[in-house]
């Protein structure tokens, strides 16, 4: 190759490679791939569940046709005595099938605390579980999500959970089912505790579900009386997630949820090499349930990228 001919094609690389970092510069960042999946959880419609505009069935053709989203997370208070029920079961993985949507977990409530001093309570509240580990294996989930708490000390519950969680672990690893544990309230919304608590248990199927909004350790009437800081709960969390939940309350005129700063929680996020699935959750009153959806996942398409 002669001087002339080398020194046009480095100009010219040179060139394209400006043109290229020009480009990125002021590319629209929700063009732009994200690092994570995006679930819908159907406790952003609960209003509407309760008020039976819709049901529980209607939820996967809802969350594609209305939200473009094609995975989604149940509640299981929406068909709590349906776990057993195949010919229900059957029909919903229908419908989630024929809409191409993915079943990814169950939010199990109701079913008793995994940290419940008593034994034979907690034993109970195991137990209670195994039906729903079996529907989750049924509809294609790869997880369920369970609470425990318990009343006692932190030292207390702690121990309580470990047995609770670790009992429910083995059983849900038979049919290769998560169990996580979402920061919901009391001791489970220190991320110290828990993070405690999932070192102590030590099971690949047993870990968290970091909620982005869910850091009141104590609540009164007048609201939250003693909260965690929700950027470290979730760093001390996420060496353990199975998923994450963006929570959401209100916006601002820019589009930015007003408790969370985005960009820096889903850094930490990032920063702990996380690349699973990220759950809408909207709980807020000033948009509809349909707006604050569909404002939250504008939020993650837009800030995702940008980390």
């Amino acid at each position: 190759m002669d001087f002339s001919r080398r020194d046009f094609l480095k100009k010219a690389g040179a060139t394209a490679l400006a043109a290229t970092a020009f480009t990125d510069l002021f590319a629209d960042p929700a063009a732009k791939k994200l690092w994570f999946d995006i679930s819908l959880a159907e406790w952003s419609l609960h209003k509407a569940l309760f008020a039976k505009k819709l049901t529980n069935l209607d939820f996967p053709e809802l969350a594609k046709k209305e939200f473009g989203i094609s995975i989604v997370e149940y509640v299981n208070q929406f068909f709590k005595d349906k776990a057993e029920d195949k010919t229900y079961l059957a029909e919903l993985l229908k419908r989630a099938k024929d809409n191409g949507v993915s079943n990814h977990l169950i939010m199990i409530d109701g079913e008793g605390g995994l940290g419940e001093l008593d034994a034979a309570v907690r034993n109970k509240a195991v137990e209670n579980h195994y039906k729903w580990v079996e529907a989750a294996k049924y509809l294609g989930c790869k997880t369920i999500r369970v609470n425990a708490f318990g009343k006692g000390s932190d030292e207390e519950v702690a121990k309580a959970a470990i047995d609770g969680l670790g009992k429910l672990g083995e059983f849900a690893a038979k049919t290769g089912i998560n169990v996580i544990v979402e920061n919901h309230g009391g001791s489970s919304s220190n991320g110290k505790w828990l993070s405690g608590v999932m070192k102590q248990v030590n099971m690949k199927n047993v870990g968290t579900l970091p909620d982005f909004g869910n850091f009141c350790i104590k609540r009164s009437a007048n609201g939250c009386d003693e909260s965690y800081d929700r950027y470290l709960g979730t760093k001390e969390l996420m060496p353990f997630a199975k998923g994450v939940s963006a929570k959401t309350y209100d916006f601002d005129e820019k589009g930015n949820c007003i408790e969370t700063d985005y960009a820096k929680i889903l850094k930490v996020v990032k920063d702990a090499g996380f690349k699973g699935i990220a759950g809408i959750e909207y709980e807020g009153s000033k948009l509809s349930e349909y707006d604050g959806i569909k404002a939250t996942k504008a939020l993650l398409e837009r800030v995702g990228p940008t980390v």
